[in-house]
């Protein structure tokens, strides 16, 4: 926590004590606090006075900003502080915002706690004291790592804290309570917003160390239904025991899942690589065929793509995750398959420049092979590919040549540009330097008619 927020916290606390109201820390900072982690979002709560009167103390404590009055949030310019004063909520439509909120200061603690989601959730640590209020065991739960929903009637209201549920219990370890898992078999996720699924998803790949918890809880809530059917199908789907003896591609991929988190703070974009390593196998869900060989799945790579493409676009229009996904889906196989024969110098280069993030590329690969049962890491195999990318990046860091190269020896662009450039770009992939490059692209480009004595042609 910031110390600046804290003080300013305790101060706020006092001239609502002087007032005669309290003050209270709300929300994940108490939990955060008892659970010994970090938290450096601090809010706040202020029982027993006006909106009026605490406008006049924050006033008069620095620049006031509000989301509004019908909220009753506040804040102080040049603090992460959020003020709040007690409120209900009516659910007004099936949203995670078709809600009606009405500020009452005189709520009380019991009533205040009652509208969070989950009891851990709801605890509350007077700021000028340190009494902790839990009026509904969330120090036990938290002592026993269960997440349990607080209220029956107002937890469905909100079908966002089906998604919170999975979410809090990856980042956490929690499992959720079997009431709370009932309870949530009953709730409508689809009128939630994409942005706001993708919110809660994020959450658990990019702060769990088991994502796959997320998915685990979800699925016992039977709630991948409507936005995460591509993964369902993976349910059930077996494989050939003697490469994956875990089981169904199902388990393989929470497995792969789990070792991509050990890997992400490597990676060029966590949440890119997480979310490739959740499409990697979708493909297998329909490719997957007895054969005389057993179970194969072949072309998988190629048949998960248009899935892969389907479940991202679902969750977020971002343009570069979808392309770094689909991306990663097709070639995710290829790593492995070069570095098992020790393929060429040519053969690698080409694979990393195909590759959207060749480094990722790798990371993905290796997750997928430690993803299965009695998982042995090959050692030698990750050695000679981390080898060859950076052979690659020494290469393509060498000046090559360019299109202004080529117009600076009489080239004119034109239709055959591009196939000149293509070759030029293949001559740097194999090493060759830019100097002896140069007459090597020229000479390429006479061949397809263009010359520095005629441009380009017809």
């Amino acid at each position: 926590m910031k110390n600046k927020d804290l003080q300013m916290a305790h101060e706020i606390a006092l001239r609502v004590q002087e007032a005669g109201g309290s003050t209270y820390f709300v929300g994940g900072c108490v939990r955060d606090k008892l659970m010994g982690m970090e938290n450096k979002d601090i809010d706040i709560e202020i029982h027993g006075i006006s909106p009026e009167k605490l406008g006049e103390i924050l006033d008069g404590l620095g620049k006031r900003t509000e989301m509004g009055a019908s909220f009753g949030i506040y804040g102080l310019r040049g603090y992460g502080l959020d003020i709040a004063m007690p409120r209900k909520e009516e659910a007004t439509g099936r949203g995670h915002k078709d809600f009606a909120v009405y500020v009452d200061p005189y709520l009380g603690t019991y009533k205040a706690a009652l509208r969070r989601d989950f009891t851990m959730n709801a605890l509350m640590e007077d700021v000028l004291t340190g009494k902790v209020v839990d009026h509904f065991g969330g120090i036990e739960d938290l002592h026993k790592g269960v997440l349990r929903h607080v209220n029956s009637d107002t937890f469905v209201e909100d079908p966002l804290r089906v998604l919170r549920a999975a979410q809090f219990a990856a980042r956490f370890g929690f499992s959720v309570a079997d009431e709370t898992i009932a309870l949530a078999k009953t709730m409508d996720l689809s009128a939630l917003a994409s942005e706001r699924i993708m919110g809660e998803l994020e959450k658990a790949l990019l702060k769990a160390q088991r994502p796959s918890v997320f998915f685990t809880e979800m699925r016992r809530m039977e709630q991948l239904d409507v936005w995460f059917p591509e993964l369902k199908a993976l349910i059930g789907i077996e494989q050939n025991p003697a490469t994956h003896p875990e089981g169904d591609v199902w388990t393989h991929t929470m497995m792969v899942l789990d070792q991509a988190a050990l890997r992400r703070n490597e990676a060029s974009s966590a949440i890119d690589l997480m979310m490739a390593a959740l499409c990697h196998d979708m493909g297998k869900s329909t490719a997957t065929r007895m054969t005389p060989k057993g179970l194969r799945a072949i072309d998988h790579e190629k048949e998960g793509v248009p899935l892969a493409k389907t479940f991202v676009s679902r969750l977020t229009t971002e343009v570069q995750l979808n392309k770094y996904v689909l991306n990663m889906v097709k070639m995710h196989m290829r790593p492995h398959q070069l570095g098992r024969d020790r393929s060429s110098f040519a053969a690698t280069n080409r694979m990393f420049d195909d590759s959207v993030a060749p480094g990722d590329l790798l990371l993905l690969s290796f997750s997928d092979r430690m993803g299965r049962d009695r998982a042995v890491r090959d050692e030698a195999e990750e050695a000679f590919l981390r080898d060859r990318l950076k052979l690659y990046q020494d290469i393509m860091a060498r000046p090559c040549v360019m299109g202004a190269d080529l117009v600076r020896a009489g080239l004119r662009p034109g239709p055959a540009f591009s196939d000149v450039l293509a070759f030029a770009h293949d001559l740097h992939l194999s090493g060759v330097e830019k100097e002896k490059a140069l007459p090597q692209v020229l000479a390429y480009a006479r061949e397809k008619g263009i010359s520095p004595e005629n441009g380009t042609t017809g």
